[in-house]
């Protein structure tokens, strides 16, 4: 019997991944913009399943990410193996280039190294040639460098330490590819290519540039479009080629709530040179996706993307990101369960940085856990939490009566106004709770909770969730408070994630 697998493979907020292949293991890299520790990295054997192995950066290299900064952070990263190291090249949309690197992928990366400080220079890419030169390639953020739909090349020192000159502009997309961006450099059989999205993130294509050395020249040609499928802006990824010769492209499709999700297309080289990704839409040589197809020729590796957390050794699992760079009073030592302390925060939360968060796992899904509170102060809360640029919580707080369940929701709006609302649930519940939430089709989410010895009990109203900036919504628990000390405590037992 012939294995199938099924588009996306994976229905989670990986966006602009890029993909190598290593002897017989595959690593997958992707943006994660505010989101700390940065740079996930998965794991696969097989291209269809993979899992969160580890993070290359624990904090961002700049002061601005102690606080919430959403839509900056890390952008559309690239992946090689040279030399017998890993290396990671990326960008701070405000700050520049980057680069670390690493002997063992699963150990302690480098500390980032700032190969360019430019404001808007992103989404860069090296190759190392075979006479020993390297170069890098990356485009533009107009919003930062008043540049877009080009690519700039520039030399590099071979062991990436620094530039070697002011690089040259390579392609101007300007008249035929707009929002030419992410561009992934290669080469092929004495040939250079060049893999970009074009057209932007929600109607875009993948375009190809090919030429007989790296001063050009350029030719192009779209191939792969949304064509007839319900796959829209497929475009933004990584080819790799399997030890037997057969070919795959990752790209990923912006499902709004659900973020950039990823698919993985068949790629086939033509006898004009041209590569096809998907299955033919025309004469022309563009494809469109496939929603389903044959397995790559490789041994099925089964394992899946983390999600529920028992909070082994009082640690949160690598699915868990904070929203700002970690500080050392945000979390404590307890043995069993995650401790975090309620540390002051008196803005919305919307702005704060303590909010552990993991992505939605699945289109449709679950989440309980179980809390604890030991509140010292007024203001003190903890809770479960759907975050995006619309956001709503379900917690137990502390006031001048007692302990009260209530629920909050607010909106990030489009002209940057926040506003929040708070409804009461139940009045003097006690320290201890189970809380959850379930999510539907489209982000439609319904809270719910559970008090010792009761039956769930539903919150109203129900919550529509929201995509963040650049991100599909998150999910995930946090503790705060407001008053003038650190005193108080909120203890989460687990977090039991099922998708259906």
């Amino acid at each position: 019997m012939t294995l199938r697998y099924q588009n996306p493979i994976l229905h989670a907020d990986y966006a602009d991944p890029d993909v190598i292949r290593v002897g017989e293991d595959f690593w997958m890299v992707s943006s994660s913009f505010n989101q700390v520790p940065a740079l996930p990295l998965l794991h696969s054997r097989d291209l269809i399943h993979w899992q969160i192995v580890n993070h290359a950066i624990d904090r961002l290299p700049s002061p601005e990410y102690d606080q919430v900064q959403p839509g900056k952070g890390v952008w559309a990263p690239s992946l090689r193996y040279h030399d017998g190291q890993y290396w990671i090249f990326f960008s701070l949309p405000d700050e520049g280039i980057f680069v670390t690197h690493a002997r063992d992928p699963l150990g302690e990366w480098s500390q980032p190294l700032c190969l360019k400080r430019a404001p808007g220079w992103i989404d860069p890419c090296p190759l190392w040639d075979d006479d020993g030169r390297a170069w890098l390639i990356h485009g533009f953020a107009y919003s930062r460098s008043g540049i877009k739909n080009k690519f700039q090349l520039l030399e590099m020192a071979p062991d990436a330490s620094r530039l070697l000159d002011e690089g040259r502009i390579i392609f101007d997309g300007t008249p035929s590819h707009p929002t030419l961006e992410g561009p992934k450099l290669y080469k092929r059989q004495g040939e250079y290519w060049i893999f970009a999205p074009a057209g932007g993130v929600k109607r875009g294509w993948q375009t190809v540039l090919r030429a007989p050395s790296l001063a050009g020249p350029w030719q192009s040609r779209d191939v792969l479009h949304q064509g007839k499928t319900s796959v829209n802006g497929p475009h933004q990824g990584a080819w790799v080629e399997l030890e037997k010769g057969e070919n795959w492209f990752f790209h990923f499709q912006d499902k709004g709530v659900y973020g950039r999700v990823v698919h993985l297309q068949p790629l086939h080289w033509c006898e004009d040179g041209w590569p096809v990704i998907g299955e033919p839409l025309d004469d022309t040589g563009k494809g469109q996706p496939v929603l389903n197809s044959v397995r790559p020729s490789l041994p099925t590796t089964y394992c899946e993307l983390q999600a529920s957390d028992g909070f082994t050794h009082g640690h949160p699992g690598l699915q868990w990101q904070w929203q700002a760079n970690p500080q050392p009073n945000w979390r404590g030592e307890k043995g069993r369960g995650l401790l975090l302390h309620c540390v002051p925060h008196a803005g919305s939360l919307y702005t704060m940085p303590q909010l552990l968060l993991q992505k939605f796992p699945a289109e449709r899904f679950s989440v309980i856990t179980s809390l604890e509170g030991c509140f010292i102060q007024p203001g003190d809360e903890a809770g479960l939490i759907i975050y995006g640029e619309r956001f709503a919580a379900l917690s137990l707080v502390r006031d001048d009566v007692g302990i009260q369940l209530r629920f909050r929701h607010g909106w990030n709006s489009d002209r940057g106004e926040l506003s929040e609302t708070l409804l009461p649930v139940a009045n003097d519940v006690g320290s201890r709770v189970a809380l959850g939430f379930h999510v539907g089709y489209d982000g439609i989410s319904c809270f719910c909770y559970r008090l010792p010895g009761g039956e769930w009990r539903d919150v109203a109203p129900t919550f529509s969730a929201g995509a963040g900036k650049w991100v599909g919504a998150r999910f995930g628990i946090y503790a705060s408070g407001h008053g003038p000390e650190l005193k108080g405590e909120a203890l989460f037992s687990s977090v039991e994630v099922n998708t259906w």
